[in-house]
């Protein structure tokens, strides 16, 4: 969690009554929603306790009201909203990136595109020495080693993501796994949470993994460079993720629900996604629900140096505007 000054941290005006909430899901999210929630604590009496478990899980307990938000990175359909009353937002955009540990190769070289990152974790290739490897990597002495693809144990909105860019870039993955926040591997090894994946990445040689960049920059994994859809190879960085986000096109009548894989244009990191939020709508004129909108509110007017800091993009703001006027009207003002 950041540090922030004391200049920043009780520069407010006098905050209001400490009110508790609780949120769950994203380990994508995880990291900015707890940065956050250091200063807007501060400066809006607003104590959020947010539980990394996984998007599916945070969905999951929003819907029973054991939390008093949920956050997954895996938007949720229009018919299950309305069925469970629930409000759904983005919040942030970041990338996922693939992290590598292999000895003898210099760090931040490896460069893979998405058919072969596909073979990689379908099976289809097993060694490092592979031939299609080596054709992307003609400078790179690879090593003889066999291939640990790790992904993510529990259901996760970053697998999602990453096994949707799969199918997007290749018809075989598309046909034998197809995306979700579950799927069914072919092989490797799991781990749970972002944090799981880059600590099993980081034990492990001659393992691959996915995990949100702010997990890859915080524990100096080796970050593998990507082929964008332009076809060229890059590393991923903040700007890369804005020429990404440049591309989005937000509509509030499909929930804000918005597809950042594979876009075209220079420097696009090519494995980008929205995080979202799902607020219960029968909460919102309760003290945590209103407590709730305080918190996000906070985060899309005052987080953007955080965001940049942990690699994070914010909505723009005729985005974070339209999510905050149509949030949900208390029963009495229905």
């Amino acid at each position: 969690m950041l540090l922030m000054p004391a200049t920043v941290l009780y520069a407010a005006a006098a905050q209001a009554e400490e009110v508790g909430i609780t949120g769950a899901g994203s380990s994508f999210a995880a990291p900015i929603y707890q940065s956050w929630s250091v200063p807007a604590g501060a400066q809006t009496g607003v104590d959020v306790n947010y539980q990394t478990v996984g998007s599916s899980a945070g969905q999951d307990q929003v819907i029973e009201r054991t939390v008093d938000f949920g956050a997954s990175d895996k938007p949720m359909s229009a018919e299950r909203l309305a069925k469970t009353h629930l409000y759904q937002f983005p919040t942030v955009m970041s990338g996922v990136v693939l992290v590598v540990n292999l000895p003898g190769v210099p760090e931040g070289q490896l460069r893979l595109d998405g058919p072969t990152i596909a073979a990689l974790y379908d099976g289809r290739i097993t060694d490092w020495d592979d031939p299609r490897i080596k054709a992307l990597n003609p400078d790179i002495t690879l090593p003889d080693m066999g291939v640990v693809a790790i992904h993510r144990a529990d259901g996760a909105g970053t697998s999602y993501v990453f096994t949707s860019y799969l199918s997007e870039v290749s018809p075989q993955w598309k046909e034998k796994i197809g995306a979700g926040t579950l799927v069914e591997w072919a092989g490797g090894a799991g781990a749970r949470g972002n944090d799981g994946i880059a600590a099993l990445v980081r034990q492990t040689e001659g393992s691959i993994g996915y995990v949100e960049y702010a997990y890859a920059a915080q524990n100096h994994l080796d970050i593998v460079q990507l082929k964008t859809h332009d076809g060229a190879f890059i590393a991923p960085s903040l700007q890369s993720f804005v020429a990404a986000a440049a591309a989005a096109h937000w509509e509030a009548k499909e929930q804000f629900a918005v597809n950042l894989l594979d876009r075209p244009g220079v420097g696009s990191w090519p494995i980008v996604s929205a995080t979202y939020v799902l607020v219960p709508e029968d909460a919102v004129d309760q003290p945590e629900g209103r407590a709730v909108k305080q918190f996000f509110q906070w985060g899309f007017a005052h987080g953007g140096e955080i965001n940049a800091q942990l690699g994070y993009v914010g909505l723009p703001k005729e985005v974070s505007d339209a999510v905050l006027s149509g949030w949900p009207l208390s029963a009495a003002k229905r």
